[in-house]
């Protein structure tokens, strides 16, 4: 609070208003402050401001009401309204105060949540290890404190990246989907969602397109078709500059090698969004970037690939949408995922709640910061690495989170390592590696006399001489100094209060010598008029102006009004000519690019000692860290700079001989070496068998364009489908598909399902009934959970909506034609044949059923009422799930933990018990014996996640029963899985759902398929137990032409009409 001037200007004018009693009042000890003096009529707030007010109060928002206030002459409206104002602030004291208690104890209950879930991960852990173990591994289970990342670029126990990996040939996926994407005249700034990010994602792609072993690198984006962007954001694909012919290595070059942009249409074609509108959209990006990734596999495998598919090596999420996404797409393609967060959540929500200005409700309603919470937690689960920029973003950031422990993750490593079991529990791997810079622009110049000849020139100091060409943005700042030789010290940053540049200016202002030797520079961003800029910019741009003023600093401080990105460069180069120094003193710096910009331009820094400035200053030793709030410490730390030379070129050359390790080659080295120690995956299938089997009668490329709506790059994903009736047995021994189908006769026999088809006559009978799914144009998937008040099947409500649904798809001749019909449910396999049987339905009447809540996938056999089991499924989701060890910890929870994660009392009734019926091995299921007292999904999720364990738990059949699944399977996911598995267009699918569902019913919604929302036929679902917050705004598009209503009680023509409705959209 100290120096702002207005607080000093309210005291006075609480003076001029001839208070009395001021001093007895101060004088006396009151437990409580008399706002009126009780003998007159005027206000008194003396006490009550100066204990209370000036010490506790972020005074930003009441400054403009201050403003309004002193400008009042009528003594009685004057003294009226310091009054209101003060009310005002006791206010929002006491608000401040209410919010300061409940944060500390929401900080309180996560500790214990947090060493409640460690203690019980380790005991389980405990158990496994032998005697032995346990008296070598004790100081491991509970590490004493957190551990130190060190920032290292090479690590001795990795192959580290080199040129010798050229024979790799990999394919690189790069997600970040908010903001205007280019490689080209980038325009960042332009608002709050194109910074950055923006220009990191798209050098990052440049930058390991060059890199050995590297053959193509796609950064997906969002295609923005509106008249209120630049045309180029429209454009479907963009190809990054990589490098020069030179550069380029003979052999990485290919028809489709390098690095582009893909843009991906999604939500709505004609309008530019913020990031935090985006979110119930992005489902349907992942179906398009699905699409073309499976396109682009298939195009790079017949280049690179020998005909085999070229899946991605890795998929990187950049920021929290982009990590929601590229889980999913890691899940349905089973590949690595690694994720950036850039900026978390978690950190942001508990900034936004200490400064006391707005309730949880209102930042959830203008940030959506508990949906993207959730993805980042989302993003943990799937996530092989995380990278952060700094060992602080570890520590202090994502140590907020559910599905991060640091303690935790080394005692998983370590059992790891040493081949114990971890009973499915997992945490990623972090890892700390600054980003890059590009160096190539950059002149690194000795001391010479060049840099004093062009500031000569530019203020005319040799006569007769012709003047040098130089920047104009030289000439911009310049004009601003009465002595533009002395060395200027120069901040650049958007006019943002983090950003401290008020108190660089005080510290500036106050110290005479510092005045004397140098000048400062301010390049605070790009302005036409104050009173448009952002309330909180203007602010901080007032105040400087005001802060100039007062300590007349004219001549001796430059702040243009305008600079482009292009500028930058200049702007360094001219404050190192005049052998400057560069300061960032924000109170806290996530990293700090601009500090490895300066450096690269020989500037010296001074840097804010919170944040990425302490790693970058150990690497470079080019500077001073100081306390940003400490005014004299900055004026000191630059002084010291400025004054002694020596000094100064120590920092210089240090600089520049350091600087390589942050260049982009260094950062892809380091990058691509933790990816590589990154547990690989790709899918299992022979995806290229049925692509071998059906080259003659494949349709064309260009025939193909429809099928995925112009979502990628306009590549086939399979039009029309062969047929396989004409042969059961192909005549070639060695053909793909028939090893496909030799593997089926490998699968063990399940004693529990009498239905599915097994024995010897199996492998005989694929051949004409297995592969029909692939050859299918259409998939209506009937997903409806109808069920009555016990969890039993709503037979009535069920069979109606079957027959009607398929009625209305054979009633129409072109509908009719290669439609398949699919069931997907929570139901188990034989409750769900004995549901067909009851209702007389064939179970050869669907080409593939979905059960026990996506946890597995069958399809029917040659004979009649037989089901096949798809051989690669189990395989596919076995990804972390730990079923023994999440029994155990489901049971305890389930069992100690009621609503709201409130401890039940001992002795209390046991709330589950298990469904063995309904289990298999990857469905873990209970029973609900009262679902009035259980947990909802979030709070269970949550623990889960403190543990380690990584899954998709679900309530279903009207909250009777619980299942939990691996973290890759679900209903919707088994829906991209039969996508990428036969190729089935996800855009020829439609989802029949009601209106209400399992606690999964949300994600059957969103997507590029065709959602039609049947009005009652569901009236009781799981939808109240999934979470505390409705979120369904922020995960379901209230309005999409992909999705259509009916009512329980439309007639089949209704159906027909509804159905063709939709398949015209996204046409």
């Amino acid at each position: 609070m100290a120096g702002n001037e207005w607080i000093n200007g309210y005291l006075e004018a609480i003076l001029d208003s001839q208070a009395q009693g001021i001093e007895e009042t101060q004088q006396k000890p009151q437990t409580s402050v008399a706002l009126r003096d009780g003998e007159g009529d005027f206000f008194n707030p003396t006490k009550y401001f100066v204990e209370e007010v000036v010490s506790g109060v972020d005074e930003t928002d009441l400054h403009r009401t201050w403003l309004k206030v002193v400008a009042t002459r009528n003594s009685r409206e004057r003294n009226s309204r310091l009054e209101n104002m003060c009310w005002r602030i006791w206010h929002l004291t006491r608000k401040k105060k209410q919010l300061e208690w409940e944060d500390a104890q929401r900080v309180a209950n996560r500790r214990l949540e947090r060493e409640q879930g460690r203690r019980d991960a380790t005991e389980d852990l405990y158990e496994d290890l032998s005697e032995g173990e346990k008296v070598d591994g004790a100081g491991e289970i509970i590490p004493p404190e957190t551990p130190r990342i060190q920032l290292q670029r090479n690590s001795s126990s990795v192959d580290i990246w080199s040129d010798d990996k050229k024979e790799n040939r990999l394919y690189v996926v790069l997600i970040s989907l908010h903001g205007l994407v280019r490689g080209e005249n980038m325009e960042l700034g332009c608002d709050s969602d194109t910074g950055g990010q923006v220009k990191y994602v798209v050098e990052l792609a440049r930058a390991l397109a060059r890199m050995p072993g590297v053959y193509r690198v796609d950064l997906f984006t969002r295609q923005i078709c509106s008249s209120e962007v630049d045309w180029s954001y429209a454009e479907p694909t963009e190809m990054l500059t990589t490098s020069s012919a030179d550069d380029c290595d003979g052999d990485e070059t290919g028809e489709s090698s390098g690095a582009y942009i893909i843009r991906i249409p999604f939500g709505p074609r004609d309008k530019y969004l913020p990031k935090e509108i985006l979110w119930p959209y992005i489902q349907e990006f992942v179906d398009g970037a699905l699409a073309h990734i499976l396109n682009m596999s298939k195009v790079l495998g017949e280049q690179i690939g020998k005909g085999k598919p070229v899946w991605p090596y890795v998929i990187h999420g950049h920021y929290a949408d982009a990590g929601d996404s590229a889980a999913l797409l890691s899940g349905a393609l089973n590949v690595p995922m690694v994720l950036t967060g850039h900026s978390l959540g978690r950190n942001k929500l508990e900034q936004l709640l200490k400064q006391g200005r707005q309730s949880k409700e209102d930042i959830n309603s203008t940030y959506k910061i508990k949906r993207r919470i959730e993805a980042e937690e989302l993003s943990l689960d799937a996530a092989e690495l995380v990278i952060t920029s700094t060992r602080q973003e570890i520590d202090e950031q994502w140590g907020l989170y559910d599905g991060f422990d640091v303690k935790l993750e080394k005692v998983l490593r370590a059992r790891a390592r040493r081949g114990v079991n971890c009973h499915g529990r997992y945490m990623p791997r972090m890892a700390v590696i600054p980003p890059g810079m590009d160096f190539t622009n950059v002149v690194v110049q000795e001391d010479t006399l060049d840099g004093d000849g062009e500031l000569a020139s530019l203020v005319g100091g040799v006569e007769g001489s012709s003047p040098k060409a130089v920047p104009t943005i030289w000439s911009d700042v310049m004009r601003f100094f009465t002595n533009p030789h002395k060395p200027m010290i120069l901040a650049l940053s958007r006019p943002d209060p983090k950003k401290n540049i008020t108190t660089l200016l005080k510290a500036f202002g106050e110290c005479r010598h510092l005045r004397e030797l140098a000048n400062l520079t301010l390049i605070m961003g790009n302005r036409d008029d104050i009173d448009e800029l952002p309330s909180g910019n203007a602010s901080v741009l007032t105040t400087a102006l005001k802060l100039i003023d007062k300590y007349d600093l004219y001549g001796s401080v430059a702040y243009p009004k305008h600079h482009k990105q292009s500028d930058v460069p200049d702007i360094y180069r001219l404050a190192a000519n005049t052998k400057g120094v560069f300061i960032n003193p924000a109170l806290v710096e996530p990293f700090g690019l601009t500090l490895i910009e300066a450096a690269a331009h020989g500037l010296p820094m001074v840097a804010t000692k919170n944040g990425g400035p302490v790693d970058i200053l150990q690497a470079l030793h080019n500077g001073l860290l100081v306390d940003p709030h400490d005014q004299e410490a900055i004026a000191n730390a630059l002084l010291k700079l400025v004054s002694e030379k020596n000094l100064w070129n120590e920092c210089r050359i240090n600089g520049w001989k350091n600087i390589h390790l942050f260049s982009w080659p260094e950062h892809c080295r380091t990058y691509l070496t933790r990816v590589a120690s990154c547990r690989m995956r790709h899918p299992q299938w022979q995806t290229d068998a049925d692509e071998m089997a059906a080259q003659e009668d494949e349709c064309s490329l260009n025939d193909s364009l429809k099928d995925v709506q112009d979502m990628s790059l306009r590549l086939s994903v399979d039009g029309d489908k062969p047929s396989w009736n004409a042969s059961l047995d192909p005549p070639n021994s060695n053909d793909p598909v028939k090893q496909i189908m030799s593997r089926m006769k490998q699968q063990p026999e399940a004693k529990s399902k009498p239905e599915v088809q097994q024995g010897k006559k199996q492998g005989d009978n694929v051949g004409s009934r297995f592969p029909v799914l692939r050859r299918r144009e259409r998939l209506i998937v009937l997903a409806a959970d109808c069920y009555d008040e016990e969890g039993a099947v709503d037979v009535k409500s069920m069979v109606t909506m079957i027959q009607n649904i398929v009625k209305a798809v054979r009633s129409d001749t072109k509908m009719a034609k290669n439609s398949g019909f699919a069931l997907s449910t929570s139901m188990p396999l034989d409750e769900l044949i004995s549901f067909f049987k009851s209702a007389k339905i064939q179970v050869s009447d669907f080409d593939t059923l979905i059960c026990s809540s996506g946890s597995e996938v069958y399809y029917p056999g040659a004979e009649e009422g037989k089901l096949l089991p798809d051989p690669d499924y189990s395989s596919h989701i076995d990804y972390r799930w730990g079923n023994e060890g999440l029994k155990n910890t489901v049971w305890k929870l389930m069992n100690t933990t009621a609503v709201g994660g409130e401890a039940r009392n001992k002795g209390s009734p046991s709330l589950v018990e298990e469904d063995m019926a309904s289990s298999n091995e990857h469905c873990v299921a209970y029973l609900i014996k009262d679902r009035s007292k259980v947990m909802r999904i979030d709070d269970l999720r949550q623990k889960l996640r403190l543990r380690g364990l990584r899954c998709h738990p679900m309530y279903c059949r009207n909250s009777t029963r619980l299942q939990i699944v691996p973290l890759l399977a679900s209903r919707s996911q088994a829906l991209r899985y039969l996508f990428v598995r036969w190729r089935l267009n996800v855009a020829n699918m439609y989802v029949v759902v009601g209106e209400h569902g399992d606690t999964d019913y949300e994600e059957l919604i969103s997507g590029t398929h065709k959602t039609v929302i049947v009005k009652g036929l569901v009236t009781l679902g799981s939808d109240a137990l999934l979470r505390s917050t409705d979120l369904r705004d922020d995960i379901v598009p209230s309005e999409s032409p992909f999705i259509g209503f009916l009512k329980a009680d439309s007639p089949v023509n209704e159906i027909t009409d509804i159905l063709k409705q939709l398949s015209k959209a996204g046409g």
